[in-house]
């Protein structure tokens, strides 16, 4: 039996590391956190893994652990950090347990600015419909999968949404550096996390350092229409090859996105330029893993995305809403163009929140212009006091309506006033969008989603 305790074990990615590692019958795992919230919560209690208590017990580390997993949630003082350093256990991160995890299997990780979860869950639905197991890590819960982190004794496979974010409070390597992919894809680069990167060379040449960390022999699959992975690909390592990938063929007819591939059809769920960008990427990963054209396309029809990506949330006769993720410049304005270009008959009303660090900061408002431009009305929410919880310099409402260089869109701070406002508009033949890493302060935005679309019959 190998003892195996989590620092911060309430975190989305921890918790589901916890619940994987859990299902194997030779791990006994433990944990601590100092607050878990829901769903975290819930499913940590299922699975009998939910703290007695919350708060830091170094008394909980002890020698025979035979290792330590640490959340980034956790900082360079915590107690339990601090003992299991005094004892010279072994400390892995999040990523570096998956790695040692998956020494001996082909190892295929998603990078870029965005669509990584997207192209992600792609690769692992096609692989399941045909029979190929693996490990994964995925950034969102996805149709057919308990969990998203796997790790299993019998799969050669593992499939790894990488993150370009800090590895742990105490090693401050990007994540995706860890994984060491055999096969690599990078769906594009648009400047994000300026706390960290913050300068745009700075953020890109941690791609470049990604694509030289690639095992011996390795394949990238990378999207040609971005210059800036042109430039990487231009001072590829010798031993690496390079797939290129863009838009495959497609048409939209009624309001049905159609992937059209060797004389064949084949009508998808998704829909979008971005999303589509996205399945050529996951066609050519799992092209290298065995799985033909027809078949990964046959599969890609009962893929209906990953959940808060374009996620269908609300419809009637003749209306519909999506809940989206976005959040950085590049991800909302493919997603607005993805609506627009889906629903060219509705009138778009497009809202999002700004919400993480970067989109909260005066010098990188200005990435943001023209990211709306598609929609027919536009709504921007920011919460002050979240600006003053992230220690950031106060923005304005006038700021933010200049960064995005359009005079009728409307700025609110206050999440009851924007609500309001929402509930005075016309919905019919509407298509609603909401885009946030966030919630709009509290928002139920399902159920306001559908109580909007409900008073347009």
């Amino acid at each position: 039996m190998k003892k195996i305790h989590f620092i911060a074990i309430g975190g989305a990615a921890m918790h589901n590391l916890a619940l994987a590692m859990n299902e194997i019958p030779w791990y006994h795992v433990t944990g601590s956190d100092d607050e878990i919230f829901e769903p975290s919560r819930s499913r940590l209690a299922a699975a009998g893994l939910l703290p007695a208590r919350e708060g830091w017990y170094p008394e909980r580390i002890t020698p025979d652990l035979d290792a330590v997993i640490l959340g980034m949630h956790a900082t360079k003082d915590n107690p339990e950090l601090i003992r299991a350093q005094q004892l010279g256990l072994r400390i892995y991160s999040f990523p570096e347990y998956l790695y040692e995890q998956t020494l001996t299997k082909t190892r295929v990780v998603v990078g870029g600015s965005h669509g990584k979860t997207t192209t992600t869950a792609m690769i692992l639905h096609a692989l399941k419909l045909n029979g190929l197991e693996a490990d994964f890590m995925v950034g969102a819960q996805i149709e057919g999968f308990d969990t998203m982190v796997r790790l299993s004794p019998s799969s050669r496979i593992a499939v790894f949404e990488g993150d370009e974010y800090l590895t742990s409070p105490i090693d401050h390597r990007p994540k995706f550096h860890i994984y060491r992919p055999h096969l690599a894809v990078l769906t594009g680069i648009a400047w994000d996390h300026i706390n960290v990167f913050p300068t745009f060379e700075i953020y890109k040449k941690q791609f470049s350092d990604f694509v030289d960390l690639m095992e011996a022999q390795g394949r990238l699959i990378y999207c040609s229409d971005d210059k800036n992975l042109c430039d990487i690909v231009e001072h590829l390592r010798r031993d690496l090859i390079a797939f290129p990938y863009s838009t495959p063929q497609y048409e939209v007819v009624d309001g049905v996105t159609y992937i059209v591939s060797r004389g064949e059809r084949y009508a998808m769920q998704v829909f979008g330029e971005h999303n589509l960008q996205n399945m050529n990427a996951a066609r050519l990963v799992c092209g290298q893993l065995g799985i033909s054209e027809k078949n990964f396309y046959t599969a890609m029809q009962s893929f209906h995305g990953a959940n808060n990506r374009l996620q269908k949330i609300a419809q009637n006769a003749d209306s519909v809403a999506f809940k989206d993720f976005a959040h950085s410049p590049s991800k909302l304005k493919a997603t607005v163009k993805a609506v627009r270009e889906q629903y060219p008959a509705k009138h778009l009303i497009a809202c999002m929140e700004l919400h993480t660090f970067s989109s909260l900061t005066a010098d990188f408002l200005p990435q943001y212009k023209g990211c709306m431009d598609e929609a027919d009305e536009a709504y921007v929410y920011f919460n002050p006091e979240v600006i003053k919880h992230k220690r950031l310099q106060p923005i304005t409402t006038e700021e933010v309506r200049q960064a995005f260089g359009r005079k009728d869109l409307k700025v609110f701070t206050d999440s009851a006033e924007l609500v309001g406002t929402l509930h005075t508009l016309d919905y019919h033949n509407a298509a609603l969008l909401m885009m946030t890493s966030g919630n709009f302060s509290g928002v139920d935005i399902q159920a306001l989603a559908k109580e909007l679309l409900e008073g347009a019959k």
